[in-house]
């Protein structure tokens, strides 16, 4: 199924997303407030709109006489019993990093993943105001506007750069960094959204401590993307040592927190 589906058609979904919520950015907008605490914007619902009715009007869903599942961070909760047999599913976060959104940084993203049983398959990752774009499906490599990822070894470089959360920064993640073992500069890195894990996969940081409780749609397309700069990696392995591009997060696997680790090579990460 997987070969029926063009990335290039996802990239174009995220940009039409991307495009609605720069609407609502560059102008005065009302702030909501989930349950949690966490903001919502009229750009999150505009958003996950215009993906959901695209994804549900892609050729694969004729082909398969059905529409493909979809779970958003902004649309209906789906029981763990009700999804726990879907084969693939779209799994979207139409505004990651909304508090960044709010704060008009411009760090934030559309997050776009597939999902084949319990791993990410298809990613996509689209910065609106820096109108960047990165993508990957499995076994095709993964992109930026373009240019395959890696664009750099890391490990060639004189710092040891740390990329952490701008709005999620724990003393749980400050006390991982100090304790990171390196002969070189290390260097911290903080930006929001999505955009922290894809600067691992381009190979503009070593290393992305996340501690703390997060989604999964949070994280599931910068991790095809991740898998797939891996990748490209291997041919440099003995470049590489093996805490390079180790990424720690924690993800929610309904209805349980995880905390795993996803190192250089194949994720072990799943997605239920």
């Amino acid at each position: 199924m997987l070969d029926q589906i063009d990335v290039q058609d996802i990239v174009k979904i995220a940009k039409e997303a991307g495009l609605a919520v720069l609407k609502i950015y560059n102008q005065d907008f009302d702030v909501e407030y989930k349950k949690d605490n966490s903001p919502l914007t009229v750009a999150d619902k505009n958003a996950n709109d215009i993906i959901v009715n695209s994804l549900n009007k892609l050729p694969i869903n004729s082909l398969l006489k059905k529409n493909i599942p979809i779970l958003s961070e902004e649309g209906r909760s789906v029981p763990y019993d009700e999804r726990k047999d879907w084969e693939y599913f779209w799994l979207i976060d139409p505004l990651d990093g909304t508090k960044e959104f709010v704060k008009k940084n411009g760090e934030f993203t559309i997050n776009i993943a597939l999902i084949h049983i319990d791993s990410p398959v298809i990613g996509v990752v689209y910065s609106p105001v820096l109108n960047v774009c990165y993508w990957a499906k499995r076994d095709e490599g993964a992109f930026k506007d373009g240019k395959q990822l890696p664009l750099k070894i890391q490990n060639k470089e004189d710092v040891y750069k740390v990329v952490a959360s701008r709005s999620h920064m724990s003393s749980e993640t400050k006390d991982f960094i100090d304790s990171i073992a390196t002969d070189k500069e290390k260097v911290v890195v903080s930006i929001g959204s999505s955009l922290k894990i894809c600067l691992v996969a381009e190979g503009e940081a070593n290393i992305y401590p996340r501690l703390g409780p997060t989604m999964e749609w949070d994280t599931a397309a910068a991790h095809a993307i991740v898998n797939e700069s891996d990748g490209l990696f291997n041919k440099y392995i003995d470049l590489l040592k093996a805490s390079d591009k180790l990424l720690w997060m924690s993800v929610l696997r309904y209805p349980l927190i995880h905390k795993i680790a996803l190192f250089c090579k194949k994720q072990t990460f799943k997605y239920l």
